[in-house]
This record gives structure tokens, C-alpha cells and sequence, in this order.
């Protein structure tokens, strides 16, 4: 079997990366399609893999600035020609799914989010410093990418989802049902050490980006006054640094090594934003740290309340601050979080995508 695996682009080792290198290793044949690729951030496994990039990978300042290339995005998707492969699998959070094959072929997207440019979240990722003739243009360009990215669903016969939340959201933007396949945690590397005591800060992991509500994490903790951690980095890092008081303190991204030990000390995990799914709320409970967590979006299916931590309802000062101080009073029992945490780990992943993509891919060639 002739297999091709699709995904937007490969600048670093985040969540969808996680997965790609887990389909790698089911399919060790497979050839990868991406718009374009850094391959000194990828891990030795991706590197060892035949990579074909579009001309994405040629445009100036591509490193930095290639999400300002988005409206050329979809045509660089479809310069692939995919039509000799007897199974294409595409992980898709912009436009890898829309990547063209052929009747005979089986394509199974694994959808992180419909296209959040596409629909509402653009200024989420560029902020909002355009002129009013910039304004009219992204306008324009939104709609055809929304048109574009739903006209690209036709090209996908199965759709495979991260979470019910994006289960819901396949079908409401797409009218196409998808199964629930969690992706990975890495539970091996991230685990409890009884020799590290729990500090008393508090932690954020998150890039900065507006949707991840970081601003009204770090205002929270002004007016709480409570130490609180914060790593990451991105558009937001200097506004929040001058906001912070100085119970707040900032530290870039860090060695897995060094997250590891945040995770393992801290009080809890705060996870202020709404997210698709979210990775690192069970990275901190398979270290034994419970979560704060924002109640919406994937926080609901990973984090078990009163249990693995704690919700708060508003995106409001009193909202988080009471979850922030019922915390504190309460013991959470870090073998609970650990153990939920494991219900998510990669070997459970690597056999349920396996099984999902064989059962579809069986599906498809008996309607042949």
C-alpha cells in the first residue's frame, strides 16, 4: 500500500507534529507533503523521513512571516499531485485536507479545527494593526478562504477529530460527521517524582497569543498577588511583561526537562483560554499537578472537576480568583490526575488511530 501524509506545515514539535511522528511510525514507508518545513526544530524521526515542501518553502522571509502567506496557502495545497497513492492521510488545522487525489484513492483527514483563520479567529493570530484599505482587503480574502475551505471537505472521505468539541464543530462548519481519536500525551517522559515537593506559584504554559487570554491571567494575578510562573512567548510578550506585577514571572520556552520539573512543582496549572483540545493540561496531571482550567472548549474531556482540578465558569477577575483560592484549600491527590492522564498516552493513541484508519480505509475499497 502506497501511503502519503499531509500536514499544513513543520516548524517545530507541538501537538500535531506528536502525531505525525506516531503515524510515521505506523506507516515507516510514508512519504510527507507539507507547505514548508524547518528541519533543524523537527525531531530525528521526522528529519529521517523524505519531506516534500511547496513553493512556500522558497518565499522570502518564509520563517517568520509565513502565516502572511495565507492566502496563497490553498493553491499551494493543490500543486501536490497525490493521485497515485492508494491511501493519503492529511492532519489538518488550515489546509493540508484540501490537498488533491484521486477516485481512487482514500483520503482520512485527522482535523485539529476547521481553518481558525477562516472562521473568526484571524485577528487571534495577526492582531488587529491593519489600516481600513488592509481591513477591506483581509475581508475579502477571509471569505474566499472560507468558501474554499469548505468546497476542500469534498476531497476527504473520512474525517477522523482530536475531541467532541471539534466533532461538534466538523459537523456545524462542514455537515460531516468524524470519530473522536485523542491525540497524544506523552506520559513516559512526563511523570511524578516523589522527591520534588509542590511549590506554592502558580503556572502558565502557553504562547502568547490573544485567544489564550494570558492578559487577564497575568491582571488576575496582579490583584491576587500570589506567586505565578509563566512560559512561553509570542506577539503578547511585552505587554504582558509590562503589566506583571512582581509576584509574576516570565520565562521563554523551555527545555522538556525543565517543563517537566515546573510541572512537578508547581501548585497547579492554570489554562486560562478556550482550546481545541489542549496538551498541556495532561502533561501537568501525568506530572501529578491539578488544573485551573477555563470551562469550554477541550479543558471539559481532559480535566476531571474536583478531581484533576478545578473550572471557572466567566472570563472575569472574581471567576478565576475563586477557583485560585478554593485551590488552595483543597488537596488534590496526584495519583488522580496521573491516572486520568494516562487514558490519553501515545501507545493508546498510536492503536486507536491505527484501528480507525484501517476500519475507513477497508470501508473505502469495499464500495470500490
Amino acid at each position: 500500500m502506497k501511503v502519503a501524509l499531509v500536514h499544513d506545515w513543520l516548524n517545530g514539535m507541538r501537538g500535531g507534529e506528536k502525531c505525525l511522528e506516531v503515524l510515521c511510525e505506523i506507516f515507516p514507508d510514508a512519504i510527507i507533503y507539507t507547505l514548508h518545513e524547518e528541519k533543524d526544530k523537527l525531531s530525528d524521526l521526522l528529519k529521517s523521513k523524505t519531506i516534500i515542501t511547496s513553493f512556500i518553502q522558497k518565499m522570502p522571509f518564509r520563517k517568520k512571516k509565513y502565516r502572511y502567506y495565507l492566502p496563497l496557502f490553498p493553491k499551494a495545497i493543490e500543486t501536490f499531485d497525490l493521485s497515485g497513492f492508494d491511501l493519503v492521510v492529511s492532519i489538518s488545522h488550515c489546509v493540508a485536507k484540501g490537498v488533491k487525489t484521486s477516485c481512487s484513492t482514500c483520503h482520512i483527514c485527522y482535523c485539529l479545527t476547521p481553518m481558525r483563520y477562516a472562521w473568526g479567529f484571524f485577528y487571534d493570530y495577526f492582531g488587529r494593526r491593519f489600516g481600513r484599505i488592509s481591513q477591506f482587503l483581509i475581508q475579502f480574502f477571509m471569505r474566499r478562504l472560507k468558501r474554499w475551505d469548505i468546497m476542500s471537505t469534498k476531497r476527504v472521505d473520512y474525517f477522523l477529530s482530536i475531541s467532541e468539541n471539534i466533532t461538534q464543530k466538523i459537523s456545524s462548519s462542514y455537515n460531516r460527521d468524524s470519530m473522536v481519536v485523542y491525540p497524544p500525551v506523552d506520559v513516559d517522559f512526563f511523570f511524578p517524582d516523589e522527591k520534588v515537593k509542590r511549590e506554592d506559584f502558580f503556572l502558565i504554559v502557553s504562547a502568547f497569543a490573544p485567544y489564550k487570554k494570558l492578559l487577564f491571567a497575568v491582571e488576575t494575578f496582579n490583584s491576587i498577588g500570589l506567586p505565578l510562573v509563566i512560559i512561553g512567548s509570542g506577539e503578547e510578550k511585552e505587554t504582558l511583561e509590562a503589566v506583571a506585577m512582581q509576584n509574576i514571572k516570565f520565562h521563554g520556552w523551555c527545555s522538556n526537562e525543565m517543563l517537566r520539573d515546573y510541572y512537578r512543582r508547581c501548585k497547579a496549572l492554570v489554562f486560562p483560554g478556550k482550546e481545541d483540545f489542549g496538551i498541556v493540561p495532561l502533561e501537568a496531571q501525568a506530572c501529578g499537578a491539578p488544573v485551573l482550567a477555563y470551562k469550554a472548549g477541550g479543558a471539559l474531556e481532559t480535566v476531571i472537576d474536583g478531581k484533576t482540578g478545578l473550572f471557572f465558569k466567566e472570563h472575569t477577575f472574581e471567576s478565576l480568583k475563586s477557583v485560585v483560592y478554593d485551590s488552595n484549600c483543597k488537596e488534590f491527590n496526584a495519583i488522580d490526575c496521573r491516572n486520568n492522564a494516562e487514558n490519553f498516552s501515545r501507545a493508546v493513541f498510536k492503536s486507536k488511530i491505527e484501528k480507525a484508519i484501517i476500519e475507513r480505509y477497508s470501508l473505502f475499497r469495499e464500495k470500490k
